[in-house]
């Protein structure tokens, strides 16, 4: 039986031996590309080729891609671990033919590949075939049916519809009827009593395994489909789905794809696979999430709370959440299981090896986190419970149950299976109708409507902007972009200097001009290898010649911190070792942040060392060396290193400053001189093991400088300009100590007071007694006497706090034990009763406080707290 490393292997020498090149997987994060945040398929990394944005290298290619879907048609992150088949992080074994061959060669050596290499039983195969759509003037795909013949009797080729064999990038662009070869892995008792062509697309034990997509139109706004000159294969297979076919099981989780890190799962919570069926979903979800969360890490995307990171931060607490409540895992092991995962699949990937400590340390981070989260989130819960039964339900708003999944990541199930355990249900509605309203605010705010491009005329767009910051220039094509009320137009020019935003670098600004006018372009972005200037309206004639003209003073503001990012890598590695890498950059004109990895936060002695090791280097005014376009093993023999996460060609360009080498395809400025000055502003932590600075060069650090002078000037007027600033400083805390220490002493003294003044005038209604204290009083004064009688009166007792502070108004409520067991809840009363003050608060049944904004409405709160105790 054939490992799924044979595998993988096999299809790779398969397909070399048809002249395609073999080319390394993708990062599955996705950089530069504001359509994608990861890749979801193996034709992402082709996409440019496929839209004839990039020359064609290679008219052949075949690779094993990492991908990460969570999302869409073809999978649903909650059937993850509830079937045997979906998952988040999966192989894609593809082979691709831009402008080559097309179906005959494609289902041939498909059908080679399957029968031929691993063996697969002919039988057991059947086929898809587009059936047509009339809408779009598309007749039934005969030309794939007549070669599937060759191999397969008639009733094994299957119509398929639209939905399932019409394949399409997206709204518009490339797409074509696809053929999809599945795979019966029924026992032969159960496929003599039903057919397994009249199972595909229905039951998941005739399950695809390999989609042939034939590129033949290119879809166009108005949902017009126009021939491609040059028409593309794209074929991808399911890696963990055809190993599950090779080697004769019926899950892709009894494969040694899993069964390795299953196993591991088992032993470190005490588990056993296949004796549970809630245990089992468990550990298949965390075996799936595992690897997702490793290979993300391992790219660069690190858990977070902002677009790529969120998504791997919920992936992780999905399972984090799965072995809490079924395994009984509450500290984290996860990141025990990466050695295993190593040792599964380093051989493919080495980033997984490479980055171990940083993937180990984070997940580690992020699982302990969470389960901290986890635990206030049950306690909110609780309090939320004990609100419900105040108010004689048993049935949690919906509401609540969706800031439970909001804010503490609780997956309606796990709010369900608690509230179960307390004879409770779940406003089930009410929670769909939050959770599509938060939807519909996402969509909307994202919502985006594209035109088609225009062509005006043909031609190659060229970046000429490392050697010029203006030249002349004519437009090539250009398209409406409506977003919200906004209208913006993208246009691609045959020659521009502007960058566009990439590589952690802002895109350029400046103008259009032609002899009648001058249109601003406010940014310049990066899309499917295009360079598009976004401007909010077209030049009146844009077939005219133009010249085109960055914002110098902008680029010279970006190309310092950019440099600047170069000399604080070469800093950091010098100043605190060899393990730093960078992790992240941004560059703009004001600041420049860095993200790089180290373990332990920067002292201020460190961060001293590594301004003025820049510091110095500026002062070196070390000239920029450039080398374009140099083989990547070049580059590296040179000293530049490669980041993790990024792609690169086998062309790169080297950027040199002294010691400083690094590959690059940002602008620079040409010598570090030119940037001035440099300090850092701020250094803190934003993931385990990932520290972030942030600095200013140049003209902000002058204005930094003088805002700091300003500062001190202010401080010495306020010491009456006392020639040793500290030492007026020291005297002057010395002196505030003293005297709050006398103020609390004397703030004691009055409390005790104020407690026998309302212990005095304190009333009895329906047997409670009341204390009620008004006036201007700090809030820890107010709660230190509530504490005080609730120690005195531990029976029918009741404290009420109106009090004011600078005009905000407070509310208090302390109730006995005896009151909270009889059904009165404080929290709910002062959260009602705080209306009056236009304000909120909360707390436990037997305290709880708010805060409001008009004094005013005291005393009418007041009189509604003495209603609910009555």
């Amino acid at each position: 039986m054939m490992t799924s490393k044979e595998i993988r292997n096999s299809f790779k020498e398969f397909f070399r031996s048809k002249g395609h090149q073999i080319v390394s997987s993708a990062p599955m994060v996705i950089k530069d590309d504001p359509t994608l945040m990861f890749t979801n398929a193996g034709m992402n990394q082709f996409k440019d080729i496929i839209l004839g944005n990039t020359p064609i290298k290679y008219p052949r290619v075949a690779d094993s891609q990492k991908c990460l879907r969570v999302s869409g048609k073809h999978n649903d992150l909650e059937e993850v671990g509830h079937d045997t088949y979906h998952h988040t992080m999966f192989e894609m074994l593809g082979n691709w033919s831009f402008g080559d061959y097309f179906k005959e060669e494609a289902i041939a050596w498909a059908w080679e590949y399957l029968t031929d290499v691993l063996k697969l039983d002919k039988e057991r195969l059947y086929v898809t075939v587009f059936e047509g759509a009339p809408e779009d003037g598309l007749s039934r795909d005969d030309e794939a049916a007549d070669f599937w013949l060759q191999y397969l009797p008639k009733e094994r080729i299957i119509n398929g519809n639209k939905k399932d064999n019409f394949w399409e990038m997206g709204d518009t662009g490339p797409c074509g009827p696809c053929s999809e070869i599945h795979i019966d892995i029924r026992s032969d008792e159960e496929r003599a009593k039903v057919d397994g062509a009249t199972l595909v697309n229905i039951d998941p034990d005739v399950i695809e395994i390999w989609n042939l997509v034939f590129m033949q139109f290119n879809r166009k706004a108005d949902k017009s489909l126009e021939e491609l000159p040059a028409k593309v294969i794209d074929t991808g297979m399911g890696f963990e789905r055809l190993c599950m076919a090779v080697q004769g099981k019926t899950s892709n989780y009894d494969t040694d794809v899993f069964q390795p890190l299953i196993k591991a799962i088992g032993e470190l919570t005490n588990s056993t696979y296949g004796k549970d069926v809630k245990k089992d979903i468990a550990m298949r979800v965390i075996a799936d999430h595992i690897r997702t969360i490793a290979f993300s890490i391992a790219d660069g995307q690190l858990p977070s709370n902002a677009k790529a990171g969120y998504v791997i931060r919920r992936i992780l607490r999905r399972a984090v959440r799965y072995g809490y409540t079924f395994l009984d895992q509450h500290k984290a092991f996860m990141y025990k299981l990466i050695p295993t995962l190593i040792e599964s699949m380093s051989e493919a990937y080495p980033e997984l090896y490479q980055q171990k400590t940083l993937i180990i340390r984070d997940i580690q981070e992020e699982e302990e986190s969470f389960l901290r989260t986890l635990d206030t989130g049950i306690k909110l819960l609780d309090r939320q419970i004990a609100e419900t039964r105040a108010n004689n339900s048993t049935v949690l708003k919906g509401l609540d149950a969706f800031t439970l999944y909001d804010t503490y990541g609780f997956p309606l199930d796990l709010t369900e299976l608690i509230l179960r355990e307390n004879n409770m249900s779940v406003d089930e509605e009410g929670f769909k109708a939050e959770m599509q309203k938060q939807k519909d605010r996402a969509r909307n705010a994202a919502a985006v409507e594209t035109g088609d491009w225009i062509i005006i005329r043909e031609g190659e767009p060229e970046f000429i902007g490392y050697d010029y910051t203006q030249c002349e220039a004519e437009i090539l094509r250009y398209r409406q972009i409506k977003q919200k009320n906004n209208e913006f137009y993208q246009i691609v020019l045959d020659r521009t200097p502007f960058y566009s935003e990439m590589g952690g670098q802002v895109g350029d600004t400046g103008w259009l001009i032609d002899d009648d006018e001058t249109i601003e372009i406010i940014d310049t972005k990066r899309e499917n290898n295009l360079a598009e200037h976004i401007t909010k309206k077209l030049p009146k004639d844009v077939t005219a010649h133009f010249v085109a003209r960055i914002n110098t003073e902008r680029r010279t503001a970006v190309e310092c911190n950019h440099t600047a990012t170069h000399l604080l890598h070469e800093g950091l590695r010098e100043i605190l070792g060899t393990h730093v890498e960078q992790k992240g950059s941004f560059v703009s004109p004001a600041i420049l942040r860095f993200d790089f990895s180290h373990f332990q936060k920067l002292t201020d002695e460190e961060i001293r060392k590594v301004e003025r090791f820049v510091t110095s280097k500026i002062r070196e005014n070390i000239a920029l060396k450039e080398a374009r376009n140099i083989p990547i093993s070049e580059a590296q023999a040179m000293g530049a290193m490669a980041l993790f996460g990024e792609k690169y060609g086998e062309e790169v360009r080297v950027i040199r400053f002294g010691d400083s080498v690094e590959l690059c395809g940002g602008t620079h400025i040409s010598s570090t001189g030119r940037i001035g000055s440099f300090r850092i502003i701020n250094e803190s932590s934003i993931a385990a093991g990932i520290r972030r600075i942030e600095a200013i060069t140049g003209e902000a650090c002058e204005e930094y400088f003088y805002a700091q002078q300003d500062i001190i000037t202010e401080l010495k007027a306020l010491m009456h300009n006392a020639p040793n600033l500290t030492q007026a400083f020291q005297k002057f805390f010395s002196e505030s100590t003293e005297m709050r220490k006398r103020i609390e002493e004397f703030m004691k003294e009055k409390a005790v007071q104020v407690k026998e003044s309302i212990i005095k005038s304190r009333q009895i209604v329906n047997g409670i007694e009341i204390f009620t204290l008004r006036g201007h009083f700090p809030a820890e004064i107010v709660k230190d006497i509530a504490f005080q009688i609730r120690g005195q009166f531990p029976e029918h007792a009741a404290f009420i706090g109106a009090t004011d502070i600078d005009n905000k108004p407070n509310l208090t409520l302390m109730l006995s034990d005896d009151l909270v067991e009889h059904g009165l809840n404080a929290s709910v009363i002062v959260r009602e009763a705080a209306k009056n003050i236009q304000g909120g608060g909360g707390g436990q049944p037997h305290f709880a406080t708010a805060g409001g904004k008009n004094s005013d409405g005291l005393a009418k709160a007041v009189d509604e707290i003495l209603e609910k105790l009555k």
